[in-house]
């Protein structure tokens, strides 16, 4: 608790008066990893009344909130861990009385039933869903998949269909936010995979509406991108022939071997990825006549890399690493003036006729529809073949959202324009060099790369001082992607990250004597020009990919890409696990 409220403290007062709104993803209670201090449901209730308490003292003033705070819980805010029953339970009526001072009063009775809501943080412009993604996941022994009507993983995704109608209807995009991400590599998975197909294919439905989605749980900073071209629908339109999948559940803790693991699956996975160079227009236009750079665009989804979708996963405050948190600007053209939601807040506690739909009544029931026709749903294979077996009927009940109006614009997820994440800041405390206690003979510059639970690297090692003389607590900034040259994110938007995994998953082609051979610079920390001096455009460096393929001056432009690619996935290695890790160590990963 001690971090927290030092955490807060800072916040309050270096960036609560740039805050619009806060998005806290769970897990606030001390996890069950101690055998010899074991937990109690109530111990993890108060402490999440105390925390809850704390935001809500940071961000209010002495008439209440004056930013709004979405929580969501995490698999150990509750107990036993990783255990939530199908609602209404006390579980979720408790939680409802801890958050009251943030659920809107409109939402109680969804979170009550199912534990999700959402909140309107920009007054008829943008909502923040929080996900209750306990009921998606995987170790959750309590329920089995949202396949079957019976489950509340289903009736979740029928209330969010509902409500992203709604904000389609009403011109409102949305963020959604949750503490278990839809982490899914070729081996292992966080979700059930029913959960996961539906959620990918909401997603697609509603790129329009979505602009962002931001997760928790794994303590280390990555991204994900959701595949529609993976939706298969008969996990999600006929739940008898619903199956487990073939994928294992990802370890209960990750160590820093499985993290670096899990990271490596990403990465082969992101090597498999189209040639992003379609997306660069002045190369689609020299490819016209050939017409290579249109079959690879398609690969892409288009233009705007619509065949997938990206999620943003960010490490703790309370650490495996060091603390951190992160704060995100968007798009405000033509929003620069409109009233706030503390405008409206404020308001309506003055009973001022200020426009809004808080008081509206929510829609709790699906009406009966035809079903869209859906972009994504593959051609039927082996079609008229002899011997074929009939396929079960489709659940009768299962309504499927409808996609963008034909003549819809990208959404903001995609397409640059009001409420479009332009980038974040990352922000972290470095405990050892606030602690003021690494050994003299410490050859890290101060900082310690802890492994987990374990002693670290200075086990056995006298301390600094004999008597701890600490510096003040504070945050830094770790990185930021304004400014960050390795990653070179222009915005936060898929296509975006399409070409950041791309350049990433190369470095898994990359073998290690060739590695070594290129005598990478030690400093992964600082952009490094090349050694003769030019710029690579973003299109240059996507082409240069396939390097040995060119010959002459090419051949070596190949090489150096190679080198690029490696540097790449060294800098998200080490913001992976929040600069705690020495290059060496990076390297050995």
């Amino acid at each position: 608790m001690s971090l927290v409220n030092a955490t807060l403290a800072w916040v309050k007062e270096h960036l609560r008066d740039e805050i619009d709104f806060v998005v806290w993803t769970g897990d606030s209670a001390r996890h069950d990893s101690d055998e010899e201090l074991p937990r109690h449901n109530k111990d993890i209730l108060s402490m999440n009344s105390r925390i809850a308490d704390a935001f809500a003292d940071t961000f209010s003033d002495d008439t209440g909130l004056v930013v709004p705070v979405v929580p969501t819980f995490g698999n150990n805010d509750i107990y036993p861990h990783n255990i939530l029953m199908p609602g209404p339970n006390d579980i979720l009526r408790t939680y409802s009385s801890i958050w009251r001072q943030f659920i809107p009063e409109a939402q109680r009775h969804s979170f009550e039933f199912g534990g999700w809501f959402y909140v309107e943080v920009i007054p008829n412009k943008l909502a923040v869903f929080s996900l209750n993604t306990m009921y998606f996941f995987d170790r959750n022994g309590g329920v089995d998949d949202c396949a079957h009507p019976s489950e509340p993983g289903y009736k979740h995704f029928e209330w969010l269909l509902v409500q992203l109608e709604y904000m389609r209807s009403r011109g409102v995009k949305a963020i959604l936010m949750g503490h278990v991400p839809p982490a899914r590599t070729e081996g292992k998975q966080l979700w059930d995979e029913t959960c996961w197909q539906k959620y990918t294919l909401w997603l697609q439905q509603y790129r329009d509406v979505v602009i962002a989605s931001l997760y928790g749980h794994m303590n280390i900073d990555h991204f994900l991108l959701q595949d529609t071209k993976e939706i298969d629908m008969s996990l999600i339109s006929v739940p008898s022939i619903a199956k487990a999948s073939a994928r294992a559940a990802m370890e209960e803790h990750l160590s820093i071997q499985s993290s670096a693991g899990y990271l490596k699956e990403l990465r082969d996975d992101w090597a498999k990825l189209p040639s992003p160079v379609a997306l660069e227009e002045s190369v689609d236009k020299s490819k016209k006549g050939r017409g290579k750079g249109k079959k690879d665009k398609d690969k892409l989804g288009g233009k705007w890399a619509e065949r997938f979708q990206l999620s943003l996963i960010s490490p703790s405050i309370v650490p495996n690493y060091f603390p951190s948190l992160r704060v995100f600007e968007y798009n405000i053209t033509g929003i620069e003036d409109i009233p706030s939601w503390l405008d409206v807040e404020r308001a309506a506690l003055l009973n001022e006729a200020i426009a809004t739909h808080d008081n509206e009544p929510e829609v709790h029931e699906l009406k009966r529809r035809s079903d869209p026709d859906l972009e994504i749903e593959k051609k039927k294979k082996n079609k008229g073949k002899k011997g074929k077996k009939p396929k079960p009927p489709a659940d009768p009940n299962l309504r499927l959202p409808k996609p963008p109006a034909k003549d819809a614009l990208p959404g903001p997820a995609y397409r640059a324009q009001t409420l479009t994440l332009l980038g974040y800041t990352q922000y972290y405390a470095n405990l050892t060099y606030i602690n003021n206690d690494v050994p003299e003979d410490a050859n890290d510059g101060g900082v310690a790369a802890p492994q987990g639970w374990n002693p670290g690297k200075h086990k056995g090692k006298t301390p600094k001082h004999d008597t701890p003389q600490p510096r003040d607590f504070g945050f830094e900034v770790e990185y930021s992607t304004f400014d960050d040259k390795i990653y070179g994110l222009e915005d936060l938007t898929v296509k975006s990250f399409v070409r950041l995994a791309h350049r990433i998953g190369q470095a898994s082609k990359v073998s290690e004597s060739s590695v070594e051979d290129e005598d990478i610079d030690d400093d992964v920390d600082e952009y490094d020009d090349d050694e003769d001096g030019d710029e690579e455009s973003d299109s240059d460096l996507w082409e240069l990919v396939k390097g040995g393929k060119k010959k002459g001056k090419g051949k070596g432009k190949g090489k150096k890409k190679g080198k690029k690619a490696r540097k790449t996935w060294l800098h998200f290695l080490k913001h992976a696990f929040v600069s705690t890790k020495s290059k060496d160590e990076l390297k050995d990963m």
